[in-house]
């Protein structure tokens, strides 16, 4: 059995981690957010010591080292995109390896201070980047992999998952914290396309506003038009009879894979990867980093070239300007 602390455990995606802590049969001894909205941590681990002082959280960490030799293995890390480097530090000057939730960090160079760290503490960094263990877009790799080496496929991903306008007074909304929205609900899409059609020799930006984003990327073997959006209204009529609020497709060659299902359970599979050794590491994440660090610093081009169909809706006022 393993030892864990969680930092940012009134987060949305901590209940993911607290379930794969759990389902990996091991402990979680401290948990720290600054807001105390964590009744949640009641259905896993009732016992573990809360705090919402970052130097509270620290301390206590230190006497279980020192006062009980108990050995802290792993910090999961689920706070906002701006402060994972730091809370990253922290994991590995605590003796432990670090579970981060994307994106890993906000900039390429962060990756390389990183690798610093890594190797003078001996300790690793582990990105969840779950949709590699996504049974349908292992199968799509395993697909790619077997077909023709010099074929470039013609690729369609649309990404929309409709939020509130709470988003946009959150740290999410915030370019300077999140990364924008390409980085913030994109990134792990951004990977997956790097893991299956290898490296990026092109990426165009058509579209960037507050509630949506578009492009173009050239792989190896891909061309992908691109198209993520949190506005409610841009979802298929078919999800929202249905009472959806998510649509994720990759079309390739025509085929649509549809994969909106199918993510309860990824958290915990990643965890089992990490705890096996497999865990995706610094250089596993560069590319997205690199990719979405070039999409949030560069002009949008407007609606030239190959870019996705969607990119020609309405587009919508920011609910606040």
């Amino acid at each position: 059995m393993k030892n864990f602390a969680l930092i940012g455990a009134a987060g949305y995606i901590a209940p993911r981690h607290l379930k794969a802590i759990k389902d990996t049969n091991n402990n979680l001894v401290a948990a720290l957010d600054n807001f105390d909205s964590v009744g949640i941590m009641d259905s896993y681990f009732p016992n573990a010591d809360f705090f919402v002082e970052f130097e509270r959280f620290d301390r206590h960490l230190e006497k279980l080292k020192y006062e009980k030799e108990l050995t802290l293995d792993y910090v999961s890390i689920c706070t906002p995109n701006y402060l994972h480097d730091a809370h990253i530090r922290l994991a590995l000057r605590r003796g432990a390896d670090a579970i981060c939730e994307k994106p890993l960090v906000l900039n390429p160079w962060n990756i390389d201070a990183l690798a610093h760290i890594e190797k003078e503490t001996g300790k690793k960094i582990n990105n969840i980047l779950q949709l590699r263990v996504h049974p349908s877009i292992i199968a799509l790799k395993e697909k790619i992999q077997n077909g023709p080496k010099d074929k470039k496929y013609e690729v369609d991903l649309t990404y929309l998952t409709s939020r509130g306008h709470w988003y946009f007074t959150s740290w999410k909304g915030d370019v300077s914290k999140s990364g924008g929205i390409a980085t913030n609900i994109g990134v792990h899409f951004y990977d997956m396309l790097s893991w299956i059609f290898g490296k990026v020799q092109q990426n165009v930006v058509h579209l960037h506003t507050h509630d949506r984003a578009a492009g173009y990327l050239e792989f190896e073997n891909a061309r992908v038009r691109w198209f993520l959006s949190i506005n409610f209204d841009l979802l298929p009529a078919a999800a929202k009879e249905k009472g959806k609020s998510t649509f994720r497709s990759i079309t390739v060659e025509g085929e649509e894979l549809e994969f909106s299902e199918g993510f309860t359970d990824l958290h915990t599979i990643s965890y089992q990867e990490i705890l096996n050794g497999n865990g995706y590491g610094l250089e596993e994440a560069r590319q997205s980093i690199e990719i979405v660090h070039d999409i949030r610093n560069q002009q949008s081009v407007g609606l030239k070239g190959e870019y996705h169909p969607l990119a020609k809706e309405k587009l919508s006022k920011h609910p606040f300007h």
